[in-house]
């Protein structure tokens, strides 16, 4: 177990030094060259679909997935092909199922994905949807109709759906974390508790995996000492200057690629957004792929890892 926390590495002497490369004539192609490695330390950015990017990758590539796909219904970023403004759910289901297909072939035998995920109401059937200035995250003027089987009202148990129909694709479905965020975003609801939490399932590919299970203990609260990490993540959500509303935390993406990696290691992230997962890989000594779709998030996510780690 490393003994290396993530504050070690935020503003310090200790980032690593990083050449960040964009060709004009590809920009949709980021590389990140660790200049410190005695090897060929590379990691990218690659501005696509996700599924046909992966379908040009070999198999057994990665060691780990970390991502968090576009939620049914919340945002319509307003490009060809995105993932998430469908109107029917099946739809969505299967396109995700399509992209973690794929996913699942590229990672090593004993390869990890870890999906963040958070569930939705039906709509009821309107097909507007009110101004919420309280989340301004909602950015979709339109409601898809309600999913057929479902009332209004209801609450669609979107992560369980998502993480069935992965696990009858051949995934093994091996935990469900619930991501308890103390400073969640209010609502305006008066019939209903607030929601606070989002989910994270934990899948492999084969029986025997890579976890490094010492690398989430803690503190044990009836004895001195350390015990296996818990399955409720108690985590804030964490403010960003960055043009994007679905930024998860640092510190929620920190544990997964240390339990599911090892320094040198390749970590996946088909839905990279604002880069993250690659910002986290990188203070860990991993090195990561990110896929992205929209070309703005792809100009954030360079604009974060310069900030970051750029000499």
């Amino acid at each position: 177990m490393t003994d290396r926390r993530l504050n070690d590495f935020v503003g310090g002497p200790e980032i690593p030094r990083y050449s960040i490369h964009r060709d004009s004539e590809t920009p949709h192609r980021i590389t990140i060259t660790d200049q410190t490695a005695a090897g060929s330390a590379v990691s990218h950015i690659i501005q696509g679909d996700s599924c046909k990017v992966l379908r040009e990758v070999p198999d057994s590539v990665f060691r780990s997935c970390i991502t968090s796909p576009p939620y049914w219904g919340l945002r319509d970023y307003g490009i060809p092909g995105q993932i998430g403004a469908e109107t029917a759910l099946p739809v969505y289901l299967d396109e995700l199922v399509a992209v973690f297909r794929e996913v699942r072939r590229t990672l090593t035998p004993d390869g990890t994905l870890w999906l963040n995920i958070g569930d939705t109401y039906t709509s009821g059937n309107r097909t507007w949807r009110d101004t919420d200035k309280k989340n301004q995250a909602r950015g979709m003027d339109y409601r898809p109709p309600t999913p057929e089987g479902l009332k209004p009202k209801d609450l669609i148990g979107l992560p369980w759906r998502l993480a069935f129909a992965l696990q009858a694709d051949g995934w093994y479905l091996r935990s469900d974390i619930i991501w308890h965020k103390p400073n969640c975003q209010p609502e305006s609801v008066k019939d209903r508790p607030t929601r606070a939490h989002e989910y994270l399932f934990l899948f492999s590919k084969s029986k025997d995996y890579y976890y490094d299970a010492a690398e989430l203990r803690e503190p044990a609260t009836s004895r001195k000492g350390w015990r296996n990490r818990r399955t409720i993540w108690s985590i804030n959500t964490e403010p960003n200057h960055y043009d994007h509303f679905a930024m998860f935390p640092e510190t929620l993406v920190d544990p997964c690629i240390r339990a599911s990696s090892q320094a040198g290691d390749l970590v996946l992230d088909p839905f990279f957004g604002s880069g993250t997962v690659g910002v986290v890989a990188l203070k860990l000594g991993r090195r990561f792929c990110g896929i992205e779709l929209h070309p703005r998030y792809v100009d954030i996510a360079h604009r974060r890892l310069q900030e970051t780690f750029a000499p």
